[in-house]
């Protein structure tokens, strides 16, 4: 009788006792209830797919099953052309661009291409060789990251039928990602202090540190080491007992929670 497949949650553990803690194949196996053939098997996987630990935050559990147990489809698409994940990257970064219009660009000029799925897993998978980037853990109730998102949404009024272009306030914890989101008119500080109100009302509480991009409204001076507080925002956290934690300029990943 074949041994039925972990899951994906006991695989990760598996990788990160590998090559966090880097213990024996044989300390796993124990530690997990395997045999040691069993964790060679699933190392092996990993090696030949490039799944390395940490993993990117954006790998799900199934793209890590795409990866590491490739179906027949995946193995027939050996030798087909494979994108230019460097222009890919680059395209990404131009507001508008999604990665589901490059996958259909990219499928108009090679019509028996890769799927999507494939084509998202394979891109995360070479950008976390590209750019490394530090794991980072969260506490619950440590942080929540906030901000504008760059595109505005309209807003209809039901009655009328007017259409409002509106600013959209996002908000994520740190450690389960559960977003909080509110239009408001503008991103001046009288709106951005309220977001703050409604969102600390809808948690219920307050968290130790928020930690916010350099918009006018919450920093005066966007420095790495001494960032200037808009005065009233500083008023407001000390009003809720909390600390504003500036994200560093021009690192986006610092406040990846509430910007992806």
């Amino acid at each position: 009788m074949p041994t039925e497949r972990l899951s994906m949650r006991r695989i990760r553990d598996l990788l990160r006792l590998k090559h966090e803690n880097g213990l024996s194949s044989r300390v796993i196996a124990t530690s997990l209830g395997l045999s040691k053939g069993a964790v060679g098997e699933y190392l092996r996987r990993a090696r030949l797919a490039g799944v390395s630990w940490p993993l990117d935050e954006s790998v799900t559990d199934t793209g890590l099953e795409r990866l590491l147990f490739p179906t027949a489809c995946d193995v027939m698409a050996v030798g087909r052309h494979e994108p230019d994940w460097a222009k890919v990257d680059q395209e990404l970064r131009r507001p508008g661009v999604t990665r589901l219009l490059l996958w259909q660009e990219y499928r108009a000029d090679h019509p028996d291409g890769y799927g999507y799925t494939w084509f998202c897993v394979h891109f995360e998978a070479w950008k976390g060789r590209a750019s490394p980037t530090m794991r980072q853990s969260h506490a619950a109730g440590e942080k929540v990251f906030v901000d504008f998102a760059g595109d505005t949404i309209d807003v209809i009024d039901p009655v009328t039928g007017v259409v409002q272009p509106m600013k959209l306030f996002v908000a994520a914890l740190g450690a389960s990602s559960y977003i909080y989101a509110e239009a408001r008119a503008s991103e001046g500080l009288a709106d951005w202090i309220g977001c703050h109100v409604g969102l600390f009302a809808c948690l219920g509480g307050v968290t130790a540190m928020i930690v916010c991009d350099n918009l006018k409204a919450a920093v005066t001076n966007p420095d790495r080491y001494d960032p200037g507080i808009n005065r009233s925002y500083q008023e407001m956290a000390r009003r809720y007992g909390t600390t504003v934690c500036p994200a560093r300029p021009y690192k986006p990943r610092d406040k990846a929670n509430a910007s992806y």
